[in-house]
């Protein structure tokens, strides 16, 4: 009897070691620590943390505090270098066209908008990163860009010769389109070139700007509803590989929890960073005329058909069901 005893409990350890396992990873991301994107971060890590009875555990690492631009999260995350990453959608243009989706200038006039367009597009946004080793775990938005600047924006002529941070290509197309002199820079860059005036304007949202102080350099906001582009939560494969599956599954369900919880303090958050930008003294135009938005639309609508003809067929599957939504 003392046998069989010792026998079953010999069986029992190996299933009750890999529940013991403990998995420690490093989350890299350019946001500040007070942005709505490393917020969501923080979330989502909690969430897995909890999910998982603590065997997961997710530090994130914002400012760029590991030493990776965004530029470099998709090769880190793909080498191993770092297991998991925030990155901006447009900043993975160069890797397919397909990420400056989100980015295209007055597609997603709200929203939901923005949510059908990733509810659509997720599979071809998982589809390149499984090319290079990584699993998708979720993608969140932020308020729509609008400009950061000296001034409010009233028009096209506001932007002739202006130096201005802009995000992606198709954002440095359409500035340049209405005679800015757009400059693509990180986002830890930014606030270094605000302060020394290599740039004098950024197009970004209230919330990233706001977490960045932006209201010691610049004196006015605009917001001009230009996009609200994607930021992908991403994990290298094998690190997710070897998680037990109900811990992918926990994975997973974090990263929904996530992208709600940001979607809902996106929306909350707006209007209290208005008045968060009034307070530092900075005058903002919620708005803009119509005849300012039209042209802003013609400006960016030669950018987007040269998307289409980039991305091909996948463009034409995207939109036409896209349009079918609304």
């Amino acid at each position: 009897m003392l046998n069989r005893t010792i026998l079953a409990a010999c069986l029992i350890v190996p299933a009750a070691s890999v529940h013991a396992q403990e998995f420690r990873w490093d989350l890299s991301t350019e946001y500040g620590p007070n942005s709505i994107n490393t917020r969501t971060n923080q979330f989502f890590a909690e969430r897995v943390s909890e999910l998982t009875d603590g065997e997961v555990d997710i530090t994130i690492h914002p400012g760029a505090a590991l030493g990776y631009r965004e530029k470099d999260h998709l090769f880190a995350v793909s080498d191993g270098a770092v297991p998991i990453a925030t990155t901006v959608s447009g900043t993975l243009a160069g890797v397919d066209p397909i990420f400056l989706l989100s980015s295209l200038p007055f597609l997603a006039e709200d929203f939901e908008d923005v949510r059908s367009l990733l509810e659509i597009a997720r599979p071809h946004y998982e589809d390149v990163f499984s090319q290079y080793g990584q699993q998708l775990i979720y993608a969140g938005w932020v308020d729509p860009s609008g400009v950061w600047a000296q001034d409010v924006m009233e028009s096209t002529e506001d932007f002739e010769d202006l130096p201005i941070r802009t995000y992606d290509a198709t954002g440095t197309r359409v500035l340049q389109e209405l005679g800015a002199a757009p400059v693509q820079i990180s986002w830890s860059d930014v606030v270094p070139q605000l302060a020394t005036g290599s740039i004098e304007a950024v197009l970004t949202g209230v919330d990233g700007g706001a977490a960045s102080g932006f209201w010691d350099y610049t004196d006015a906001f605009t917001q001009i509803n230009y996009a609200m582009p994607l930021t992908f939560v991403h994990v290298n494969q094998d690190s997710y590989d070897a998680l037990p599956e109900e811990y992918q599954q926990a994975l997973m369900q974090a990263g929904q929890e996530a992208r709600e919880w940001q979607a809902e303090q996106v929306v909350a958050n707006q209007s209290a960073k208005y008045d968060e930008l009034r307070d530092h003294g900075m005058t903002v135009a919620e708005s803009v005329s119509p005849e300012f938005a039209r042209s802003l639309s013609e400006a960016a609508q030669p950018i987007i058909d040269e998307w289409k003809e980039r991305v091909g067929d996948r463009a034409g599957e995207i939109l036409n069901e896209f349009n079918a939504t609304e």
